[in-house]
């Protein structure tokens, strides 16, 4: 499928996802302030009720202190995805994305899991570029929300975001991200820090630790 068919078959499905409780998170780390808004829902059918159709949205850009004409660049990712969530397979379900950077437009498609219970939430994909020499990605989405008390939860997350060439001599690289902190209703605050790692043989890591603020738009 050309890739921006699958673009618009991706728009298309946010087109129909009741859009409640949309996080925007603002983080801000001694070396960079990023913007991240990530969600997941299921697309609505005619009844208004929860289709098989799982729908991922995220959306983030990162500004560097340094920053400067020619170097220290703002970074922006775009990633939408859609799955089809059979009950017999128990969580696993085919998924195909779209990523937009700065670098270009890339399909993949892949393997996905979903699993969430009250205070338990676990997101996973692996998927591959639909190219030659194809990038291989690995994400994974893992929160944990226990009650501290009788109104605040505690908000735990971990992120992690791989990516594995193919072709020979190109560079793997590793992001971690962790937020740890408190929910009150529709705000989460805390601290958290991000890490990034790239290279083959050796590998070359920066990191961003500072302090996150959520809220759920309704």
């Amino acid at each position: 499928m050309p890739r921006f068919a699958l673009l618009g078959l991706l728009l298309l499905a946010l087109g129909k996802v009741a859009l409640a409780q949309v996080p925007v998170e603002v983080f801000g780390g001694h070396e960079r302030t990023t913007l991240d808004v990530l969600f997941f829902k299921y697309v609505k059918n005619q009844a208004k009720e929860n289709s098989r159709f799982l729908f991922f949205n995220r959306n983030r850009a990162s500004v560097d202190y340094r920053q400067t004409s020619t170097t220290y660049l703002p970074t922006f990712g775009f990633t939408e995805a859609i799955s089809y969530n059979h009950p017999a397979l128990k969580g696993l379900a085919p998924v195909v994305t779209v990523q937009v950077f700065n670098t270009g437009v890339f399909p993949k498609a892949g393997l996905q899991y979903f699993h969430r219970s009250e205070h338990v939430t676990l997101f996973t994909w692996t998927v591959v570029e639909l190219a030659r020499d194809p990038l291989a990605d690995w994400f994974v989405l893992a929160r944990w929300e226990p009650p501290l008390s009788e109104k605040l939860k505690l908000f735990s997350q971990l992120e992690l975001v791989n990516a594995f060439p193919t072709a020979g001599g190109d560079n793997y690289s590793f992001i971690q991200r962790v937020r740890v902190g408190v929910r009150r209703n529709a705000v989460q605050v805390g601290l958290g820090c991000d890490w990034v790692s790239t290279g083959r043989s050796q590998y070359s890591t920066t990191t961003n630790a500072g302090v996150f603020l959520r809220y759920e738009f309704p």
